[in-house]
Parts: structure tokens; C-alpha cells; sequence
């Protein structure tokens, strides 16, 4: 753990896990856009075979999912990099089975490992830097790992597309994917530094810090309320801000589903090519990406609360405005404002959750969170296929995520309210010991 807290005084570190998460985006940006596209021409999906099409989706969600809760955990018993070492090497083999698949149950079998990869290593590069930062400064931290993340996805999405059509589908995922696990471990094993807090933390540090109408109600030094199931009930439904933070995260999830399962094949069947589409789906990316740098750091001055509720919002109009018009410059605008819905509500809801959480359970609060976030692929993804099958055609998954946010943003409303400590009536507990 370093000896001093904040940006300033961990710099190094912090650029370096901004590189590492930059890596992890880049790798799930491989199978993004160029996969659903070439389902049917590569192996022999067919793309209004809604539900076959969203299984590596789905596949991917479940597992990645799962994987963020049990990473939050470990970390806090092995220690960060441990962690982080493992999802690299979980990645290595995902570019091999593409090279070799013979069919379509093959990339479902990447996209699970991939979904370990990313669980294990995107956790990891956001907690860490919440273990070295300062509270005033966690809007900003998670802005600019999100920042580089999303980043990393749009330019995955955007150079496989290319790849593809200058090199082959196979051969230049494997290439690519192969540098950039490679790069992760390396940089990983070679200068990334343990953050895990010590234990044992102060006795102020164990209790629940919550803020509810302007006074604190803090529970008792109690080690149950660090048993993995009693995390998780807490975290997942038994404080109702923290149960708004996690539907309104799972629900989000929607949204990147429709994106990479249908928006490729949406753009691709409105007679667009594969690059054409792959710059669409990357100006989503690039925006969601980029505008972090403004919404992140914003929530810092003005709170999560209200970037929070109406980038959910915004979102869902987004999702509903590709519907609306017809033309790349139309489509390249939904997409826009979509991805700028995602960097309202994005770091947002992790910051809050690091805001209720205190520091030596701040990590399985962000598992737990992110477990639920991620279930979103799997639970969107059987949704779009569902709503898609039933209905016939492709635009009815469009309504089913846009209804979604709407419904959840206004769950989240109601349920949650302000987080941040410097902006609420009194301090959370664990605010009192940094």
C-alpha cells in the first residue's frame, strides 16, 4: 500500500494502470463489431437466428459477471497484481482458439474466457487506484480508468475492422490479440506495485458509513458484515441506495450489449460496410470514452446523484434516436449521444458505491457491484434475443434497452440519493479515517 494517498504522490502507478486498462479494452475491442458482423459468412451463423447470435454475449456477461465478485474477493486475501497476473494469463489463449475455431461454439468458448479476462483485469486496475486516491478525487480517478478503457474498445473495435479487411478475420485477430495480452503481462509483471490496504485498518475504517437525510447511521464494528454473503446481501439488496446502484448498473448494460451484438449487424444490413459501421460504433465508444474526462471529474463538484439519473435517461434516447432517421450522419449522431449518456451515469455509479463503501470492504462493494453490472450482458443479451425472436425483427431490441434505462433510471431516482461527502449534510464514516 503506498505510504501517501492521491493522485499526486502515486502518479507512476497511476499511469501505469491507466496503461493496463487501456490493454483490457483493447482486447474485449477484438471481438466487438467484426465478430457479430461475420457470424454468418465465417461460421455459418444466421443473423436473424436472434438467439444463437446473442449466446457469446450472454456467455460473456454470466461469467464475467461471476468473475467480478470473486475478484473483488481475492484481491482483498492474494493482493491486487496477483490478481491482475491471472486474467492476463487467462487472456493468452483467447486469439489461439479463434485462429483454430471451426465453428461458432469455439468463439462462445473465447468470449467465456474473455469474460474471465476482463473480470479479473478491469476490476483490478479500478480498485487499485481507488486503494491510492483520495475520496475527493474518485469521480476523477474512475473518469479517466473508464476513459481509457472505452477508449481502448472504440480503437479494438475500430483496428480489428481494418485488420479484417486487409489481413483476414483470423489472422489479424490473432495477431493483435496476442501483442496486446502480451503487453498487459509484461507491463504487469514487471511495474505494476501492490496497493492492497493493511490489515488490520482502524476500527472507524470496519463500520458502514451511511449517509441517509442528513445524519450518519453507522453499524458496529461486526466481522460478519465482512463474510462474503453478507457483503453481498448488503451490497445487492440490503441498503436500498446500493440496490438502486446495482439494478441501474446492470440495466446500463443493456445498452453495450445492443451495441455489440445488433448495432454491427443493424448498420451492416442498412447497407453500410464493416468499416463504416465500425467507425459508428467507435464514435459511441470514443465519446462514452473521452467525455468521462468531463463527467468524471464533474460529479466531484456537483455529485453523482443527478449525472447519475439522467445519463440513464439519456441513453435510452439515444438508443431510440438510431430508430428515428435514416443515414450515417443521423446514426453517427445517436450513437453520440449514447455514448455521452454512458460517461454521465458510467464512473458515476462506481464512485458512489466507493462513496458508501468503507476501505476494507471497498473492494468487495466494487465486486459485488460489478457482478451485478456485468450480469447485464447475460440478462440484456437474453433479452435483446428474446424481444428480437418473438418480434421478427431487429428494431424491437432497440425498444426493449430503451424502455429498460427509462424504467431503471427512474428506479434509480427514487431509491438512491446523494453520495458524495463533501456534498451531503454530514461525512461518511470511513471519510473520517483518510
Amino acid at each position: 500500500m503506498p505510504a501517501s494517498l492521491g493522485i499526486k504522490h502515486n502518479l507512476s502507478q497511476f499511469l501505469h494502470q491507466l496503461f493496463q486498462v487501456l490493454l483490457v479494452g483493447l482486447t474485449i475491442g477484438t471481438m466487438r463489431t467484426v465478430v457479430p458482423t461475420l457470424a454468418e459468412t465465417e461460421f455459418g451463423v444466421p443473423q436473424t437466428s436472434f438467439l444463437l447470435l446473442s449466446s457469446f454475449v450472454v456467455a460473456f456477461g454470466f461469467v464475467k459477471g461471476f468473475m467480478n465478485f470473486y475478484a473483488g474477493r481475492w484481491s482483498e486475501t492474494i493482493g491486487r497484481k496477483p490478481v491482475l497476473i491471472l486474467g492476463w494469463l487467462v487472456g493468452l489463449p483467447i486469439p489461439i482458439l479463434i485462429w483454430f475455431a471451426p465453428s461458432w461454439s469455439w468463439i462462445v468458448g473465447a468470449t467465456i474466457l474473455l469474460g474471465v479476462n476482463q473480470g479479473l483485469t478491469w476490476s483490478m486496475t479500478q480498485t487499485a487506484k481507488l486503494d491510492f486516491t483520495l475520496p475527493r478525487e474518485r469521480g476523477l480517478t474512475l473518469g479517466l480508468n473508464e476513459f481509457s478503457g472505452y477508449i481502448g474498445v472504440a480503437l479494438g473495435g475500430i483496428l480489428t475492422a481494418w485488420l479484417t479487411e486487409t489481413i483476414g478475420l483470423k489472422i489479424g485477430l490473432l495477431w493483435f490479440g496476442l501483442s496486446v495480452v502480451g503487453m498487459g503481462l509484461f507491463f504487469t509483471v514487471f511495474f505494476i506495485q501492490e496497493t492492497r490496504p493493511p490489515r488490520p485498518v482502524p476500527a472507524v475504517a470496519q463500520s458502514i458509513g451511511r449517509v441517509a437525510r442528513g445524519h450518519i447511521e453507522t453499524q458496529p464494528q461486526n466481522e460478519t458484515l465482512r463474510s462474503t454473503g453478507s457483503i453481498f446481501k448488503l451490497v445487492s439488496w440490503g441498503d436500498k441506495r446500493l440496490f438502486a446502484l446495482c439494478q441501474a448498473g446492470l440495466v446500463e448494460k443493456f445498452v453495450d450489449a445492443l451495441v455489440w451484438l445488433l448495432y454491427p449487424i443493424f448498420l451492416y444490413q442498412k447497407g453500410l460496410n464493416l468499416t463504416q459501421a465500425s467507425s459508428i460504433i467507435g464514435v459511441y465508444g470514443i465519446v462514452w470514452g473521452t467525455s468521462q474526462l468531463i463527467t468524471g471529474p464533474l460529479s466531484d463538484r456537483v455529485g453523482r446523484y443527478w449525472l447519475n439519473g439522467m445519463g440513464m435517461w439519456l441513453c435510452g434516447t439515444g438508443v431510440l434516436l438510431m430508430l428515428l432517421n435514416q443515414g450515417a450522419l443521423w446514426w453517427t449522431f445517436s450513437a453520440a449521444v449514447t455514448g455521452f449518456g454512458m460517461a454521465m451515469l458510467y464512473p458515476n455509479l462506481s464512485a458512489a458505491i466507493a462513496d458508501i463503501a468503507a476501505p476494507d470492504w471497498r473492494g468487495s462493494a466494487i465486486g459485488v457491484y460489478r457482478f451485478w453490472r456485468d450480469l447485464g450482458y447475460g440478462i440484456g443479451g437474453i433479452g435483446l434475443g428474446v424481444t428480437a425472436h418473438y418480434f421478427g425483427q431487429i428494431e424491437a431490441a432497440f425498444w426493449f434497452v430503451s424502455l429498460s434505462m427509462f424504467t431503471s433510471g427512474a428506479l434509480l431516482m427514487w431509491l438512491c440519493e446523494e453520495t458524495h461527502p463533501s456534498l451531503t449534510t454530514s461525512v461518511l464514516a470511513q471519510d473520517k479515517s483518510t
